[in-house]
Parts: C-alpha cells; structure tokens; sequence
C-alpha cells in the first residue's frame, strides 16, 4: 500500500510539472503534452482505484489515515484534470477566434457590383451623369456628417453621465 501510495504520488508530481510545461509549449508540440498528461492521469485514476481497494485491507486503526491520504490524491488529481480541461477548452477558442480573424481578412469586401446596379438603374431612369457625380459627392459628404453625428452624441453621452451622476 505504501510504495503505491508514494509512486501514486510522485506521478501526480509529475503531473503537475508537465501541466507548467503545457503552458510553454509550442502549437506543434501541445497536443502531445495533454496526451502525455492525460495518459498519465488514467494511471493515476487506476492506481487509486486499487489503493481504494488496499484501503479497505488496512486494519482499522490506519484505514482511516489511509482514506483520508487516498481521498487527497483524488481531489488533487480530479483538480489537475480539470486544469487541463480547462486549458484545452482555452487552446480551442483561441484557435477558433484564429480561423474566423483568417476568414475574415481573406475575405474582400467591394461594393463595385452595388455601385454598378445603381449606375444601371440611373441609365434606366434616365439620368445624366452629372447628377450622378452630384449624388455620389453628396452620400460622401453625408458619411461625414454621420461620422461627426456620432462623436457629438458619444460625446454628449460622455457629459451626460459625468455632470448628472
């Protein structure tokens, strides 16, 4: 009972040094450090499993001793899981946010087929250019005064809540 105990112990050690090098490792390399990390932790599990079963043999004045030390490497080890589950679950959204920001840079945003069905239209509609150089100056000026619009109210927001509260 007591070597496994003690070698029980040493793998949680262990354990807990690898789960300090997972937070170091590279991308490459990460996924077998939580394999290594997690097949230890399976030993880990079976050993208690059988020291549970020792505890039980223990004559009664140690059994209690005996539970109270096996139940701390559970709760150790149960803590240790769910570190690295958590530091998993971390790496996964990371490299998710990573895909969408890829996604979304190779994408190419163009309004030149909007600008094109607008110019069709006018043609249609009988338009002449210079009206359609007045209505493209006049939606630029108007993205300025829509810009300036919303510094203004943020800014009012801002005196608002600094004056009145």
């Amino acid at each position: 009972m007591e070597a496994l105990y003690h070698q029980t112990n040493k793998q949680v050690h262990e354990v807990q040094s690898y789960m300090g090098r997972l937070e170091t490792s590279d991308k490459q390399s990460v996924h077998l450090v939580e394999n290594e990390i997690q097949a230890r932790i399976d030993r880990i599990f079976s050993n208690l499993e059988r020291l549970e079963i020792f505890c039980n043999k223990e004559p009664p004045s140690k059994r209690q001793n005996a539970k109270l030390r096996v139940d701390q490497l559970k709760y150790d080890i149960q803590h240790l899981q769910t570190a690295l589950r958590n530091f998993q679950h971390r790496r996964y959204a990371r490299e998710q946010q990573e895909r969408q920001r890829e996604e979304l840079l190779a994408r190419t945003f163009t309004t030149n087929g909007t600008q094109k069905k607008i110019l069709d239209v006018a043609n249609m509609l009988g338009l002449s250019n210079t009206v359609m150089r007045l209505i493209e100056k006049r939606a630029f000026q108007d993205k300025y005064f829509m810009i300036g619009g919303m510094i203004v109210t943020c800014v009012l927001m801002f005196l608002m809540v600094q004056y009145l509260t």
